[in-house]
């Protein structure tokens, strides 16, 4: 508790802080977006008030704008408000270390100094006269632990020490101290002051009296000038403090700037206080000061002293520490927590990684099986917050083991909708993902229709098509070979990032599709009649080559692939760990694709290759096919250029699909010589019947199913 009025010393209640909890977001964000490890201080604005309550002093609070912002193109300091009567700026700096340790280590009295410096050097240089909040410089170290939201800080209020200290002499309310003229002159003209939106954040002035007892407001720079005008004048400032005897702490570098600037001995003082919003001269207090060896200290050119340092409740100078953990909104801490890894790479490995491309990127997974479930949880881990599951199946005892997504509650009763229970799980994984299940099967070549079943068939043709439109990036992750066709040409059509993964018992196949035929290179102009289009694909396809896509090796139109199997081919069985690595895999090549320049029309690299040398991306090379064996833990990097006789991607089938539409894709589902009569398939095989070669051994694109 301070002394008394009795004391001759003058002592004045310490500044107090409060910090926002939206400051500490904004520090959080601030320091994984853009500070990382840089360890620089930063400016930042502290606010206050005038003491408006008899019983309670106001803080000196942060706010979340007390932070400059985050954007490299704006401002390096905060984004002060300027003209709100209820807080006035104050300048700042804040040293926000890497580590606890580097807290502790800081040197305290050092960068105390060095502030109180600035304030010594502002009254020397004038500054003060333009701009008085300069007086009221603070300072605030901490430490974001943002693994665990606790927060360690301390603030210093800089102050110069008066050595003998100053004393006060007859300090009283100031409703008796002035007349009752001059109390009614200067209660309208402080309202005044506090309302002209130019002076609500001026913290210092002067408050200057007449002979005829009318009362003004001045600037500290009109001093002389009222003096000269034979003015009885009181040095004003807005106290924050509520005490009946002793004034706030801003008067401390405020007497300095007195003695040191006008060489007074003696100076009367107004500690400024209101009562809802308007001046209120029964709190507010006069006073004079004085200082015994005023000449010496004016005369003196060395800085002071200075203390300032915040102590706490106690009245022991420590450090505080604020947890924010059980505060938050769960789903807010999980996306914070989500992302921690991906802002952290930012810091020093992938500075280029762009956050918000993953974040907006809609990925549509069709098969929500060992590898749907993998491929949904690396996405998110990603970044990834746009993700839709297609499946048709139903959760089975033997499936939990072995996709991530689901447990033996989703097995019962017959057991749950695949995606269903996979979006589920994924909103219990992680609540801020925006997933979606859609229920449906793929109609398929190979597997005719009847015509009852006709219109059923092509409402998911056209339900799938819509999907993969209004998706950016398409994962083929089903259990068939003839499953993946449509879908092939779809994202063909529409130019769709699409990536496939497939396994075997103990290889597997993860490749990225070409664009699309009819999607050249942006620099080649697009033709809008569909026989120009077509004609001007040839060129492009001598300019540059297409990669292929999973149909672009085969001779042969996919077919029923799941007739007459026996239950180790109608299940397939793969290493456990050949799923996460090709769910991995897949996803790593969509990110190498969402940061590549080229995009969907990267050529494929392989190490050492001059694509790679140019390119120089930082995620490294972008391959077109990996395939691994897990038996000799090795993985190959496998180039595949499009064929003009795919039956998925090649121009002919697309533009067929463009002409016929659905009618094209019912006849492709119910004759399965079809796409090899349309993409000469049936005519090369004649021709090269001599050579006796078995072309309908599928072995090799069998070996890589999935779950």
């Amino acid at each position: 508790m301070v002394d008394q009025v009795k004391e001759s010393i003058l002592q004045f209640a310490p500044f107090q802080s409060a910090v926002d909890e939206g400051f500490w977001h904004r520090l959080s964000s601030l320091k994984l977006n853009k500070l990382g490890i840089d360890e620089s201080p930063i400016p930042i604005t502290g606010f206050f008030a005038p003491c408006s309550h008899h019983q309670v002093s106001n803080h000196l609070t942060l706010l979340a704008e007390s932070l400059p912002p985050e954007s490299s193109e704006q401002s390096s300091t905060p984004a002060i408000s300027r003209g709100n009567r209820n807080r006035c700026p104050v300048p700042g700096i804040l040293y926000n270390t890497n580590t606890l340790e580097g807290f502790h280590a800081l040197d305290k009295q050092s960068l105390l100094r060095a502030e109180a410096k600035k304030i010594w050097e502002d009254i020397n240089s004038g500054k003060v006269e333009e701009d008085s909040s300069v007086l009221l410089r603070f300072l605030v170290i901490s430490f974001a632990d943002l693994k665990k939201w606790s927060f360690h800080y301390w603030f210093a209020f800089p102050a110069l020490i008066f050595d003998p200290p100053a004393t006060v002499v007859d300090l009283k309310p100031a409703a008796q101290w002035f007349s009752l003229e001059e109390a009614e002159s200067l209660k309208a003209a402080c309202n005044d002051w506090r309302n002209m939106c130019s002076t609500t954040d001026v913290p210092f002035f002067l408050v200057s009296i007449a002979s005829n007892s009318a009362v003004t407001i001045r600037h500290l720079a009109d001093f002389e000038a009222c003096q000269r005008d034979g003015h009885k004048v009181l040095f004003g400032f807005y106290d924050p403090c509520h005490l009946p005897n002793n004034p706030g702490w801003p008067l401390r570098n405020l007497l300095s700037f007195i003695f040191k600037r006008f060489g007074n001995q003696k100076v009367q003082f107004l500690c400024y206080r209101e009562n809802r919003g308007f001046a209120d001269l029964e709190l507010s207090l006069v006073g004079e000061a004085a200082i015994s060896n005023s000449q010496e200290w004016i005369n003196n050119q060395n800085m002071p002293n200075a203390v300032g340092w915040e102590l706490n409740n106690r009245g022991r100078k420590v450090s505080r520490c604020i947890s924010l953990a059980k505060t938050m909104d769960p789903t807010r801490l999980a996306t914070a927590a989500a992302d921690l890894n991906l802002k952290l790479m930012r810091w020093r490995a992938l500075p280029s990684l762009n956050l918000n491309v993953l974040s907006s990127t809609r990925c549509l997974l069709l098969g929500a099986g060992t590898l749907g479930c993998q491929v949904a949880r690396m996405l998110m881990a990603w970044g990834v917050r746009k993700i839709t599951l297609l499946d048709s199946g139903k959760v089975s005892m033997s499936n939990p083991l072995r996709q991530s997504l689901y447990t033996l509650d989703d097995c019962l009763n017959g057991g749950e909708l695949k995606a269903t229970a996979a979006v589920r799980s994924l909103s219990r994984i992680f609540p801020a993902v925006e997933a979606e299940a859609v229920i449906m099967a793929i109609p398929m070549p190979g597997h005719p229709v009847t015509s009852q079943e006709e219109n059923s068939v092509l409402e998911d043709c056209k339900h799938l098509h819509d999907l993969i439109d209004s998706h950016d990036a398409i994962f083929l992750l089903t259990d068939t070979r003839e499953s993946r066709w449509l879908p092939s040409l779809l994202c063909a059509n529409a130019n769709k990032v699409t990536i496939t993964a497939a396994l075997g018992f103990d290889s597997f196949l993860v490749m990225r599709h070409g664009a699309g035929p009819m999607n050249p290179p942006h620099e080649l102009k697009a033709q809008k009649d569909l026989s120009a289009e077509t004609e001007t694909l040839s060129i492009t396809d001598k300019l540059q080559q297409r990669l292929g896509c999973y149909f672009c090796n085969d001779v042969v139109a996919p077919i029923d692939s799941t007739s007459n199997r026996t239950l180790d081919q109608q299940c397939t069985v793969t290493r456990p760990g050949l799923a996460p690595i090709a769910s991995s895999l897949a996803v790593e090549l969509l990110v190498g694709i969402l940061h590549h320049p080229s995009g969907i029309f990267a050529k494929a690299e392989f190490a050492n290759s001059i694509e790679a040398s140019s390119s120089e991306q930082p995620l490294g090379i972008l391959p077109h096919q990996v395939r691994g064996s897990l038996s000799q833990f090795s993985q190959m990097l496998l180039v595949g250029h499009a064929s003009t006789s795919c039956t998925a991607c090649s121009s002919i089938v697309v533009s067929e699909y463009r002409k016929r539409g659905l009618e094209f894709i019912l006849e492709a589902i119910n004759h399965p010589t079809y796409l090899e009569d349309i993409t000469g398939l049936t005519e090369l095989k004649k021709s090269a019947g001599s050579f006796e070669l078995d072309w309908d051994n599928e072995e090799d694109d069998d070996e890589f199913l999935e779950i």
